[in-house]
C-alpha cells in the first residue's frame, strides 16, 4: 500500500514537469527488456569528458548511455530529491533526453540497470570541483539511544 502510494505522489509530482511525454525533441532512454525498473527510473547526464573517469571509480555501475555530449546514468526515481547536483550535470525525470539516437553504452551483470544515486552524486561533486550539498530536510539528523 505505501509503495503504491509513494508511486502515485511520485507520479503526481512529475506529471507536468520537464522532460515528459509531450515535450518536443525529447526521448525517453530505452532500457533492456531483461532490467526490472521497479523504482521507476531517472536519468543523471554528466558532460562525456567525465565518462571514463566516473565509471572507473564508481563500485557499481547499471545502464549507462552516450549521445555524444553526455553520459546519461540511470538512477532511481526521485534521486534528485534532497540533492543539489552540481550545475554541469543535466536531471532527467522519467529518464526524457534530447531526441538524439543515444546508445546504451554499459550494461551491468545485475538484473538492475540502477547506478546507486549517492555514490554517483559524490563522484559527480567530486569531478566537477564542488563541494556536495544536501537540501535541509528540518534539521540534522539526531541518532535516538536505546
Amino acid at each position: 500500500m505505501l509503495k503504491n502510494a509513494m508511486s502515485h505522489f511520485l507520479g503526481v509530482r512529475r506529471s507536468r514537469g520537464p522532460g515528459c511525454p509531450g515535450d518536443g525533441g525529447r526521448v525517453q532512454l530505452p532500457l533492456p527488456s531483461a532490467f526490472s525498473a521497479s523504482l521507476g527510473y531517472d536519468a543523471v547526464g554528466v558532460p562525456a569528458r567525465y565518462g571514463f573517469r566516473l565509471m572507473s571509480h564508481l563500485p557499481r555501475t547499471g545502464c549507462v548511455f552516450d549521445d555524444g555530449e553526455r553520459w546519461w546514468w540511470i538512477v532511481p526515481s526521485g534521486s534528485d530529491l534532497d540533492l543539489n547536483w552540481p550545475a554541469q550535470t543535466a536531471y532527467a525525470r522519467e529518464a526524457y533526453v534530447r531526441a538524439v539516437r543515444p546508445r546504451l553504452i554499459h550494461q551491468p551483470d545485475s538484473r538492475t540497470p540502477y547506478t546507486p544515486p549517492i555514490p554517483l552524486y559524490l563522484m559527480v561533486c567530486q569531478v566537477a570541483g564542488v563541494t556536495p550539498s544536501w537540501a535541509s530536510a528540518g534539521g540534522p539528523y539526531v541518532p535516538s539511544t536505546p
